[in-house]
């Protein structure tokens, strides 16, 4: 075959992808513009965003498959096919991993965390977070395999290597237990759920909150704004605080030192009046109590509840603050002192 054939299949061969683009834009795009005028779902505007590009090149290649007959030589129908091929296994895989994508922004779309009672949302979230990376995961190790084992001389390699699976996986279990165990804790969290999305919690002595949760690590967003990073496996193997397990109502705490001599009906009236004028309190819990008494104090704590951590915290403040000003402004002599008696020797 001369250069001048050579030149005329080309030609032939780049007018049919041409060809194949121009049907798999027009045909894509009226599929998907009909799913949007027929439907108000969010999942139109999910399926446009992530699937429009691989569904045109999947339609593309499949009208260029069609037309290689036709097209080029046929000698170098075995060769392009093979190319074709292996690129239709790259878009169907990328198809699969947009729909893990669409599903997950339906589900997030339906399921608002930013809620005041975000629990189910939280959980349904946390959920979505870990299986989806594992999808993913699942379908790259898929269409990595599937490429491979288009070639003839990696699926002899593959059926050779089959013949001693059994001892290879006990040799890479062993090298690899530790990645193994990571992984299926990740899948553990993402089931039983010991931690969500946007759990407050203690960890390592740190107040914070989760804030991402993957297969290997998670991300707890400390209230300073630092980041700590803790392997997923700690949260299986250690004992942690969460306080929006269950609930994010919590109880807070102030504690006051005294002097015996404070009223103390007073200050429990000037503590229910604190909270009924702050909006913080949820109206669930107002307590005073005498928790402990030393040979110069007494030690008084007050129990409120708030709606979530970060509204307990700023509550405690609040009334740490109001107290101490309240008992300075009218028991000053209540504060604690320093007793001390002063006795006079007899003279000698």
């Amino acid at each position: 075959m001369n250069e001048l054939q050579i030149n005329d299949w080309a030609l032939w061969f780049m007018g049919t992808l041409l060809l194949a683009g121009i049907i798999g834009h027009l045909l894509v795009y009226r599929i998907l513009l009909a799913m949007v005028k027929h439907s108000k779902s969010v999942v139109d505007d999910l399926c446009i965003k992530y699937c429009y590009r691989p569904l045109q090149w999947i339609v593309i290649l499949f009208v260029a498959r069609l037309a290689l007959p036709f097209a080029i030589p046929e000698k170098y129908v075995p060769v392009v096919k093979h190319v074709l091929s292996f690129f239709f296994i790259g878009l169907v895989s990328l198809l699969l991993v947009k729909t893990v994508y669409i599903l997950d922004g339906y589900i997030i779309s339906r399921f608002d965390v930013t809620a005041k009672d975000n629990l189910r949302a939280r959980k349904i979230h946390t959920q979505m977070a870990v299986l989806k990376r594992i999808v993913i995961i699942i379908v790259c190790i898929l269409a990595l395999g599937s490429m491979l084992m288009t070639f003839e001389k990696v699926r002899q390699f593959g059926t050779t290597i089959l013949a001693s699976a059994g001892i290879i996986g006990i040799v890479v279990g062993m090298a690899a237990q530790r990645t193994i165990g990571t992984f299926i804790a990740g899948l553990q969290i993402a089931f039983t759920q010991p931690i969500r999305l946007d759990d407050v919690v203690i960890v390592e002595n740190e107040w914070g909150r989760i804030e991402e949760i993957t297969l290997t690590y998670v991300v707890v967003k400390i209230w300073d704004q630092r980041r700590l990073i803790v392997p997923v496996t700690y949260f299986i193997e250690k004992p942690f605080q969460n306080w929006t397990r269950v609930t994010a109502d919590l109880l807070g705490t102030v504690y006051i030192y005294v002097d015996y001599t404070i009223p103390l009906e007073a200050v429990r009236t000037e503590l229910q009046k604190i909270l009924k004028d702050s909006q913080l309190w949820d109206g669930k819990v107002c307590v005073l109590q005498v928790t402990n008494t030393s040979e110069r104090t007494l030690e008084i704590r007050a129990l409120m509840s708030a709606s979530d951590a970060s509204t307990a915290w700023t509550l405690r403040c609040h009334v740490r603050e109001k107290i101490v000003e309240f008992i300075q402004k009218n028991y000053p002599q209540s504060l604690p002192k320093l007793r001390a008696s002063l006795q006079q020797l007899p003279n000698e």
